[in-house]
C-alpha cells in the first residue's frame, strides 16, 4: 500500500521567496531578521473655535491613559492642524488601539487630511552592524529623543529606471545618499527614519522618510543638499507632501 506523499515545501519552477531582512556579519555570521517595526502618521484638523494645542495635549493624555506609545505634533503649517505618530511591530495595533482614539469625545469631530497620512515598515540596507536595533529600536529612539523637537515627514517614489540598474550601480548611488545623511547625523544636525511603504500607500509611494532634529533649519538644509545626489537628481519621481511637526507630547506607552 503506497504511503501518502508529504506536501512539497517548494513549488517547482517558482522563485524562492525570502521575507527576511539582512544586516552585516555579527560573530562571524550574517544577521537576518523576520520582524519589522511599523510606524503610522495621521494628520488632522480640529474644528473651528477649538484650541488645537489644548486638543493636542488632551490627545497626549489619552495616549498615556491607554498606554499607547506615540508622538503628538502641532502642525507648523496650519493653525488648527495636529499630527499623531504611533508604532508597533503588529500593524493590527493601528486598527485595534489607535483607531478607537478617534471615537473619544476630544477627537470624534476632527477632520482628517488623508493626503498627509503615512504608514511604513522598517527595512535594512544589508550592512547594519546591529540589525535588530536598527530595525526595531532606532526609529523609536529618534522620535522619542526629548532634544529633537522638530520632525519632518514625507513620502517618495523612485522612477522605474532605478530598478533596472545593476545592483553595483544601485549600491554606489545609495551609498552617496547615505553618506550625506550620516554627515548631518555626526554633527547632531539631523537624524532620519527610513520606512518602506510599497503596497501600503494610497498614492503608490515606495518610502516614508522622517527627519528629526533640535532645529528646523538643518532638516530643510539636508533635503536641499540631497537634491544634488544622483538618486534624487535622476531617479526620484515624486516627493511629498511634507508634514512639518513641532512636538507637543511624547508618550512611552
Amino acid at each position: 500500500m503506497s504511503q501518502p506523499q508529504a506536501p512539497q515545501t517548494e513549488a517547482k519552477g517558482l522563485p524562492e521567496v525570502d521575507l527576511h531582512e539582512y544586516g552585516g556579519k555579527k560573530d562571524g555570521e550574517r544577521q537576518k531578521l523576520n520582524r519589522r517595526l511599523f510606524m503610522q502618521l495621521l494628520v488632522f484638523d480640529v474644528p473651528k473655535g477649538k484650541d488645537a494645542n489644548a486638543i493636542g495635549m488632551a490627545t497626549g493624555a489619552l495616549l498615556e491613559e491607554r498606554r499607547i506609545a506615540g508622538v503628538v505634533y502641532a502642525d507648523t503649517m496650519l493653525p488648527r492642524g495636529l499630527g499623531l505618530l504611533t508604532w508597533s511591530e503588529d500593524p493590527a495595533h493601528f486598527v485595534n488601539a489607535v483607531r478607537p482614539l478617534f471615537a473619544h469625545g476630544k477627537l470624534d469631530d476632527v477632520d482628517h487630511r488623508p493626503a498627509f497620512n503615512m504608514i511604513g515598515r522598517a527595512y535594512s540596507t544589508g550592512h547594519e552592524p546591529d540589525l535588530a536595533y536598527v530595525m526595531l529600536q532606532r526609529p523609536i529612539d529618534n522620535v522619542m529623543n526629548a532634544t529633537y523637537g522638530w520632525h519632518v515627514w514625507y513620502p517618495l517614489r523612485r522612477t522605474g529606471s532605478f530598478a533596472m540598474l545593476e545592483p553595483i550601480d544601485q549600491s554606489h548611488i545609495l551609498r552617496e545618499h547615505a553618506a550625506l545623511g550620516m554627515g548631518y547625523g555626526a554633527i547632531e544636525a539631523a537624524h532620519d527614519i527610513r520606512l518602506a511603504c510599497h503596497g501600503l500607500d494610497a498614492e503608490d509611494n515606495e518610502f516614508v522618510i522622517g527627519l528629526v532634529g533640535k532645529e528646523l533649519h538643518p532638516l530643510s538644509h539636508l533635503v536641499q543638499a540631497m537634491r544634488k545626489t544622483r538618486q534624487t537628481r535622476e531617479f526620484i519621481a515624486k516627493m511629498g507632501p511634507f508634514f512639518i511637526g513641532n512636538v507637543l507630547h511624547r508618550s512611552k506607552g
